[in-house]
This record gives structure tokens, C-alpha cells and sequence, in this order.
């Protein structure tokens, strides 16, 4: 989402929009306020866009599974079965959402009652946190005795890590999905920290590349599958571990797939 939400600032920029329209009935009579307004900022929390205007209003919009952001010029649309559900348009550019189900408009003052953002946790991304502060958050009481193979998908601990990305930050963190926070040491917690910041960064900057950016040129160059080649651990059971040669191990925790390395995730 992160990088949706700078293709959407790159398409929209500063210029008034000319078109603001909703598929939902209900907020259709926000499409005549907004309208001719650029937009102020376009912001990420978690999985949430955050599309803000400069007299206070914000479009939120959530893609859930299926929602996807599609660009093109003010005199066309994309073709696509996809249902469209909100359009927002310059004179040269239009930024548009389809299939998502999850949209509100929040006027101005209102956007800290929404029931996802109150309870959105640190999203490293948008927030640019380091990772002391990344420890730091991590480390309050309320999270240390959910296990990490948990924790790590409530989006109230680290907004935005999806399920990719919690195999992959586990493993660089070299902890097993069972351990849990308040079983850590300081050591480890800053580990973890350092992964999920280093993790997250690297799969917004590759497009969802996670593995060492020079282990995965190198594998690329030689001809490996992008799915053989991307991830650390993640989509790779009984393939050999990158770092040990031992075998990558697939399992199921919160009902999603986890994929780990017990050698290199003893801690």
C-alpha cells in the first residue's frame, strides 16, 4: 500500500480534482465538496489509505483482499471486469479504485473515531520510526505474552505486516514464531525490531523482494523463478534454507501459512 499511495501522489500531485466520484450511495454528497480541491496529503496505515484534503476531509479506504488501484487518463477507463468503486481525476490523470468494499469519508476532526485507526498499531513505513522506537513500541506489556506467530498479524501491534512478511521478519530476526515478546531479551528485542524495519523497507522498495538484494540478483541472473528467488523463507517449504542449507518448514499459525528454518530460528 505504501507504494499505491506514492503512484497515487505521483498521478494526482497538487492539481484540483476534477472528479471525485463514490459508488456508495451514501457518500455520494461528498463528491460536490471535494471536488476542486487537490488533494493535501495521501497517507498509509497499515493496509489503510489515508486520502486527505486541505479542509480536513479524508477518504479512507481499505483494499481488504481484492480492492486494487488502477491509473489512467481522464478520457478513458481500464479495461477490466473489476466493479469500480471510487474515482478521483485531474484534467491530465485519474487514480482509481476497484473492488474494494471498504470506503468512509471522515470530516474534518473526525478521523481518530474511525474503528480501524484507533486501533492501528506503528506503522513503520509511514511513521519513519528507527528501530529503537521500533524496540521501544514493541516492548510494551501489552504484547508480551501473545506468541510472535500470532502477534505479528494484528495489525494493533505493526500496521501493515501482512503474512509474507511475517515469515520473513521472523526469520531475519532469528526467532521462532512461538516465542513471545515478554520471553525475550533486550538482544532479541532489538533483533526483532531491526528486522521488521529492515524487512518492511526492503519489500516497499523491490515491490515484495525480501531476500538479500544481492543473493536475489544473482539468483535472478541465473535464471530461478521470481518465486524461488524473493523470499528468505516464505513460499519455500522443503527447499533448502539459504543461510543453513537446512530445510525451510512450513506450518499453520492464526490459520495462515508460516514457513520458518527451526536451525536458524532457535532463538
Amino acid at each position: 500500500m505504501y507504494r499505491v499511495a506514492s503512484r497515487i501522489r505521483k498521478a494526482l500531485g497538487d492539481a484540483p480534482l476534477t472528479e471525485v466520484w463514490f459508488a456508495f450511495d451514501d457518500l455520494q454528497a461528498w463528491s460536490g465538496r471535494l471536488q476542486g480541491q487537490p488533494l493535501a496529503s495521501v497517507e498509509t496505515l497499515g493496509k489503510a489509505l489515508l486520502l486527505k484534503f486541505p479542509d480536513g476531509t479524508t477518504i479512507y479506504t481499505h483494499n481488504q483482499l481484492y480492492g486494487r488501484w488502477m491509473f489512467s487518463t481522464p478520457d478513458r477507463r481500464p479495461d477490466t471486469g473489476r466493479q469500480l468503486r471510487l474515482a478521483l481525476s485531474t484534467s491530465k490523470k485519474s487514480a482509481l479504485l476497484y473492488s474494494a468494499s471498504e470506503i468512509d469519508v471522515l470530516a474534518p476532526g473526525r478521523l481518530d473515531e474511525h474503528p480501524f485507526i484507533k486501533r492501528a498499531g506503528l506503522d513503520i513505513l509511514s511513521s519513519g520510526a528507527d528501530w529503537p522506537q521500533v524496540a521501544e513500541w514493541i516492548s510494551h506489556p501489552g504484547f508480551a505474552r501473545r506468541s510472535l506467530g500470532h502477534l505479528l498479524l494484528d495489525q494493533s501491534f505493526l500496521a501493515g505486516v501482512g503474512n509474507y512478511l511475517r515469515s520473513e521478519i521472523l526469520f531475519r530476526a532469528g526467532l521462532a514464531p512461538a516465542c513471545r515478546i515478554g520471553g525475550l531479551g533486550d538482544q532479541a528485542v532489538e533483533h526483532l525490531a531491526d528486522a521488521a524495519c529492515e524487512m518492511m523497507r526492503r519489500s516497499a522498495r523491490t515491490g515484495g523482494i525480501t531476500n538479500d538484494p544481492e543473493r536475489a540478483e544473482r539468483l535472478k541472473a541465473a535464471g530461478w523463478k521470481r518465486r524461488d528467488y524473493r523470499h528468505y523463507v516464505f513460499g519455500r517449504d522443503g527447499q533448502a534454507c539459504f543461510d543453513c542449507d537446512g530445510p525451510v518448514e512450513k506450518t499453520v499459525v492464526a490459520g495462515r501459512r508460516l514457513y520458518w528454518c527451526s536451525r536458524c530460528q532457535a532463538g
